[in-house]
């Protein structure tokens, strides 16, 4: 495959400012999120079949892994095994910018909330 450039909004889920990069579709072996989130924003709890790494580019993130909390800054790197419940919340006072790094040329997500009911 030739190298490319993928223009942003090529990438960007209608009526969002996050950009949604799935591998598969470009020949690449990983896919991504790049999240621009306000205060008190992020995902609900969900799990992937693969690992999933964050790196907080501005912000700061509450990342939550089943019942357990840590808190990502600017510059910081976190990563979640697969199978584990996790999301994020914006949780600072400013704009969070976030990479989420999927190991898989697919996303596959299951949603907590459909799971409980």
């Amino acid at each position: 495959m030739d190298t490319v450039a993928i223009p942003a909004d090529a990438l960007r889920i209608p009526g969002s400012r996050t950009l949604r990069f799935e591998g598969a579709a470009h020949g690449a072996g990983i896919s991504f999120f790049l999240v621009t989130a306000d205060p008190g924003q992020g995902p609900e709890l969900h799990r992937h079949p693969y690992d999933e790494t964050w790196i907080v580019l501005d912000g700061e993130a509450t990342i939550r892994v089943d019942d357990a909390e840590v808190v990502a800054r600017s510059g910081d790197t976190a990563v979640v095994g697969a199978g584990r419940w996790h999301g994020f919340i914006n949780s600072g006072t400013g704009t969070l910018r976030i990479v989420c790094i999927h190991a898989s040329a697919v996303m596959i997500q299951e949603d907590r909330s459909l799971v409980d009911g």
